[in-house]
């Protein structure tokens, strides 16, 4: 159960799963319509097949299976195949309660498909033998083939004939027609058992019935009821034997019965010469013979039976304690009914080993289409520890139980592996094939077996993958994959649907990647969050095409628990042989209000022709369509012409700058025509921008409609406006989208629903490097005290005092000296300087009093920096390159009352450009007292 609701993120994961139009094809749930589901091609249409494997027949719950047309998204019901009236021919059958549809597999090579019914049971004397039937179907929706490979020679499968003494001296009659009834109440007559034939025999014989007359009890005794005395003088015991073996066992007999003879007489044979021969030649065609010596002629005449025992004796076969009756009279047969029959239907019970091993089997448990027939997973085989048979064009394939010992010992035969319970098959990276079974119930904890099967019977086991948590029911599905579709398996998905974790049966699906060994490591689990309960991730997990245009398969995966049973499907997408381990989308039954959605899935077909695979889900009482809707990635390009802007060479329309034309081409791979909206934002987050598009309106949305896979192309115009700002370039973004998300295609979720393309729009610099301008910022500076010390020195007390070196400090001792002034002058000596500004710092005890700007102008660039010190310096004569727009800005820093920051407002400074400062200080006279005072210049620019 889901606990907490979907996130936003959840929301949008089944993005291309349209779950407003999806299909519901509804149907019983009491028949559990909608436990199985296979897509399938035949007779040129699309069909959905559904298994509703408690559908009745009659009186008898047998199961069966649904067509449902695809080929049309109008409502249609689905129609019934009455599949429950498949037999098999000469068997004893119950197929109430035998579930077909439990389990269907598709196969679109000859568009048949098989379904099962594994406990369809048959009848072998007192016992019922659930050994299972599937049933091939063709692609007229027609029984074409049986499969029973569990189906074993019942232990009664014998072809009886009584040889029954006629003549004159058998008296009462009615005595013998009774015992011949009650004994025949104690056969198990009907098809694939026991059949009866009647010969009787005096001084002639005559066939009553044949072995195939009847075939049912009722029948045989009301035929036994008819027979009459024929009498004669003679009993010709050898005769009747003769035509018994000769004769009546052909009559109906079947190949394989096992064949029993039944002599009952009251005398010594008229033709007992004969007698040896008729004998020998029976036993030495395989029949069982059971003499019995009626003694009531004998008795009541005094006569002493020894010779006749004798005979008798010999006609029956050894050992006479068990094939030989007596009795003193016709009327005593009645006591030897019990003997007779316990006799006869222990001939079999020597034969245990295999004939007995598959009498549970329950064939078609799970079934998985291979080369060369199919795979069927038997349950019940083997005391319940499991097998895997398989049905080829040439007969059935039956390993044998010494196969599975080393992997399933008889010391656990009692815990019922159900080995079976899962089937699959994968395709090694030598082009080999392999076969996988899972038995949930080994060990408790569960485990897969991986094995090679010859035709012969041959099963090796090559490896086994154990399950790591009791009743987790590790095995109970199984998926080989091939992610990169190069035609070998890439990894092996282990489910192991009950798996508990943090209180709840969330479920769990094992990851195991094939080596080019061929042996299987486990790489990686698939869970749920905690918001979800009793999931049961992994009940049904099945393959599906790409969905998303990467080139790898995908992999669906039902949780028919989850919220509250109503269930969800999730899917994992595909990643070089693997899956990823996060789910990438999930559909719920949510808006259908179905239980159990998940239970079973299957997508190989395009439904609606769409290019995409659909995907069919089972729920109880329903099979639904979920139509898929094409993934697009939608790609923009932007260009310009120009490239860059000049600002060096400006238009002539108005105040604005060169007008470029913009070239969008947006490029969509689509499987059909779809509608593309898209809009053009110029200098996104300034204000006013620095570039307006030439027509207002196309600031609007604007739509195209592109076909498969093509591109379009718009030329937009717009102009560049006059800036400042050229250091920075102007960001074009171009968004785009889905005209209508919630029809035709759906954007990739690893895109954003609405695409973002920004392209930066540059500048051109007007330097040989295209992204680089190398500037030689020069600063020159001098101050007032030059010439003021100048005049100092001429006088008879000197008051300043400086080096002749320029790099010595000037010391000033005036007193009376209340400010100084310093010109700076700023030159570009290399190429174009963009957002120059200068630094100015100055020493405590100083205070800013003004600052004037010096009008040779001139650009700023590369980060230098200069200590200028009270003293003298020449202004040099610099040549002036004019700039007439530029200008200084200059502010103080905040809480730093001692320094200024100056920039240059011209967009650039152009090479040989000047500019010039005059810097006024007041001196503070209680901190100059022996002190320096220092003004520092740092320039820079972009």
């Amino acid at each position: 159960r889901r606990l907490c609701p979907p996130n936003v993120a959840d929301l949008q994961l089944c993005f291309n799963f349209d779950m407003k139009n999806f299909k519901v094809f509804s149907g019983s749930k009491e028949a559990q319509f909608g436990y199985t589901v296979q897509q399938h091609e035949a007779g040129g249409r699309q069909w959905l097949l559904v298994g509703a494997p408690f559908e009745s027949t009659g009186k008898q719950q047998t199961g069966d299976v649904y067509r449902c047309p695809l080929d049309t998204r109008n409502s249609a019901n689905c129609s019934r195949l009455n599949l429950g009236i498949l037999s098999l021919d000469n068997i004893s059958e119950r197929k109430d309660k035998m579930r077909l549809g439990m389990t269907l597999t598709s196969n679109p090579k000859d568009n048949s498909f098989v379904t099962c019914g594994p406990l369809w049971s048959h009848e072998c004397g007192s016992s019922l033998y659930s050994t299972g039937i599937c049933s091939r179907v063709n692609r007229n929706f027609r029984l074409s083939h049986t499969i029973a490979p569990a189906l074993q020679r019942c232990e009664t499968l014998m072809d009886i004939v009584i040889v029954l003494d006629g003549s004159n001296s058998i008296y009462p009659w009615y005595e013998v027609q009774d015992f011949i009834i009650n004994i025949l109440h104690k056969f198990y007559i009907g098809p694939g058992q026991t059949q009866v034939g009647v010969v009787q025999y005096a001084s002639t014989v005559v066939h009553e019935f044949s072995l195939d007359e009847y075939q049912t009890v009722v029948d045989v005794v009301e035929a036994a009821r008819n027979i009459n005395q024929r009498g004669g003088e003679e009993t010709r015991t050898a005769l009747g034997i003769n035509v018994a073996r000769s004769e009546a066992f052909k009559r109906g007999g079947r190949p394989g019965a096992h064949k029993v003879m039944i002599v009952i007489t009251d005398g010594e044979s008229h033709d007992s010469p004969e007698l040896v021969q008729a004998v020998t030649d029976s036993k030495r065609a395989n029949i069982t013979m059971y003499a019995i010596a009626v003694l009531g002629y004998y008795n009541r005449r005094g006569i002493n039976p020894e010779a006749f025992l004798k005979e008798i004796k010999f006609i029956a076969s050894d050992p006479d304690e068990k094939h030989f009756f007596k009795v003193t009279d016709e009327s005593a047969l009645k006591d030897i009914v019990d003997a007779l029959g316990e006799r006869i239907f222990s001939l079999e019970g020597h034969n245990q080993g295999r004939g007995y091993s598959l009498q549970m089997a329950q064939a078609g448990f799970s079934s998985h289409l291979v080369k060369d027939g199919v795979l069927l997973g038997a349950v019940g085989a083997y005391d319940w520890n499991g097998a895997v048979l398989k049905e080829t064009k040439h007969g059935k394939v039956v390993p044998p139980k010494s196969s599975y010992q080393d992997e399933f010992p008889d010391v656990l035969k009692n815990h019922a592996a159900y080995l079976g319970y899962s089937v699959g098959s994968l395709i090694s990276a030598r082009g080999s094939q392999l076969y996988v079974a899972g038995a949930p119930r080994f060990n408790h904890t569960g485990k897969v077996i991986v094995f090679t099967l010859k035709n012969t019977g041959n099963l090796t086991i090559l490896q086994a993958l154990l399950g790591e948590q009791i009743g987790s029911y590790f095995g109970s599905e199984l998926l080989s994959m091939d992610v990169d579709s190069d035609g070998h398996t890439d990894c092996l998905l282990v489910a192991a649907p009950m798996y508990y974790s943090h209180g709840w049966e969330r479920g769990k699906v094992y990851i195991y990647s094939v080596t080019p060994q061929t042996s299987f490591v486990l790489q990686g689990v698939l869970e749920l969050s905690d918001c979800c309960q009793n999931s049961r991730l992994g009940s049904a997990l099945a393959q599906i095409p790409d969905m998303n245009g990467d080139g790898f398969r995908e992999l669906a995966v039902g949780a028919p628990l989850e919220d509250d049973h109503q269930g969800a499907v999730y899917i994992f997408y595909g990643q070089d042989k693997t899956t990823q381990p996060q789910y990438r989308q999930v559909t719920t039954s949510f808006s259908a209000g179905l239980q159990y959605f998940g239970q079973s899935l299957h997508g190989v077909l395009d439904v609606n022709a769409d290019g995409l695979v659909d995907l069919a889900v089972g729920a109880l009482g329903a099979a639904v369509i979920i139509w898929s809707r094409s993934v697009v990635q939608i790609q923009a390009k932007l260009t310009f012409e120009p490239q860059k802007v000049n600002i060096f060479n400006k238009d002539c329309h108005g105040h604005d700058w060169t007008v470029l034309n913009l070239l969008s081409p947006i490029l969509l791979s689509l499987l059909f025509c779809s509608a593309v909206w898209y809009s053009l934002v110029l200098d996104e987050r300034r204000f006013p921008p620095r570039a307006v598009l030439d027509e207002l309106d196309r600031q609007q949305p604007r739509i195209l409609f592109l076909q498969t896979g093509g591109q379009k192309c718009e030329h937009l115009g717009f102009s560049v406006q006059e800036t400042k700002d050229y250091g920075r370039p102007i960001v074009v973004v171009l968004e785009t989208g889905l005209q209508s998300p919630d029809e035709g295609p759906v954007l990739d979720p690893d895109f954003p629903t609405t695409l973002r393309a920004e392209v930066r729009l540059n500048f051109w610099n007007g330097c040989e490097q295209e992204d680089t301008c190398v500037p030689d910022l020069i600063l020159h500076s001098h101050t007032d005290l030059m010439n003021f010390c100048s005049m100092r020195e001429r006088a008879t007390c000197s008051l300043c005092i400086h080096e002749k070196s320029l790099d010595s400090p000037v010391f000033i001792v005036e007193s009376g000296r209340r400010r100084m002034v310093v010109f700076a002058q700023l030159e570009n000596q290399g190429e174009n300087a963009y957002r120059a500004a200068i630094h100015i710092s100055f020493s405590p005890n100083l205070l800013f009093s003004s600052l004037l700007i010096k009008v040779p102008k001139l650009a700023i660039a590369v980060s230098y920096q200069v200590k200028v010190y009270v003293g003298f310096m020449s202004w040099p004569p610099f040549p002036t390159q004019n700039q007439s727009d530029i200008q200084i800005e200059c502010y103080a820093e905040e809480r730093l009352a001692s320094q200024r920051n100056c920039n240059i407002t011209a967009p650039f400074m152009k090479s040989l450009a000047k500019v010039g400062v005059i810097l006024m200080e007041h001196f503070l006279i209680w901190n100059m007292s022996l002190g320096f005072i220092i003004i520092s210049f740092n320039q820079f620019s972009d």
